[in-house]
């Protein structure tokens, strides 16, 4: 059984992870930067898919280079353990969650790239 939420139009998620950034002082540049981070997305590629509307299981299949790093990637998120999540494309989703929780929360950007 496929989760509802793979459906969902990346455009249409977009917006929160930038409002909720931006309730906490940081900016949409920074989540761009976080999602370009995490995906290979270059920022051309990243307006791209939100102008197709892609969804977030297109999204995240089409992404040119998920990051290394992504593993390192822990906590939890929606009351989720992100690092047990065992469907692969829900912890790409749960990581992208986590890391713009942590940008709203006030961590260092060089912090949230795990540099």
């Amino acid at each position: 059984m496929q989760h509802r939420i793979f459906k969902m139009k990346f455009s249409g998620v977009y917006p929160h992870y930038v409002a909720k950034a931006e309730k906490k002082g940081r900016t949409k540049a920074e989540v761009d930067r976080v999602i370009t981070w995490l995906t290979g997305y270059t920022q051309k590629q990243l307006e791209k898919q939100l102008e197709v509307g892609a969804d977030l299981e297109t999204f995240f299949a089409e992404a040119p280079a998920f990051h290394p790093n992504a593993a390192l990637i822990k906590g939890v998120v929606c009351g989720v353990r992100v690092e047990e999540v065992e469907d692969p494309l829900m912890r790409k989703i749960r990581y992208l969650d986590k890391l713009v929780d942590e940008l709203a929360k006030g961590k260092a950007l060089d912090k949230v790239l795990r540099t």
